[in-house]
């Protein structure tokens, strides 16, 4: 995360982590079909501890369901910072389950079809 993310107490905005998680996942959700999706509902978003300037974050995205026009995706969100003594260490910073909707030209949902 670099300097121009930063929130007036020196930590990463918590948008800028959603927009990122936001695009982690429906890179997930396309790895089930070619078609346009659109983000429906991000659910049980937790920000479990601050993201800092200079921390490297890494965007872990899992599918837990495929419904009939959706994609339900959790991604957890780690850092992998500097701990005391210069050694490095990884820490869970933010979790959230996102449904992804399937839409066709006219953007209305549509069946998942898979492949």
């Amino acid at each position: 995360m670099m300097p121009r993310d930063t929130n007036p107490t020196g930590t990463i905005f918590g948008g800028v982590i959603l927009s990122h998680l936001d695009v982690a996942g429906a890179l997930e959700a396309r790895r089930h079909s070619d078609q346009r999706f659109v983000t429906k509902i991000m659910q049980n978003v937790e920000f479990v501890t601050p993201v800092f300037v200079g921390d490297l974050v890494s965007f872990y995205a899992r599918t837990v369901k495929i419904g009939t026009t959706s994609v339900t995706v959790e991604i957890d969100v780690e850092v992998e910072r500097l701990a005391p003594h210069g050694n490095r260490e990884a820490v869970r910073v933010t979790t959230a389950r996102v449904v992804y909707v399937a839409i066709d030209e006219n953007g209305r949902p549509t069946p998942v079809v898979e492949g």
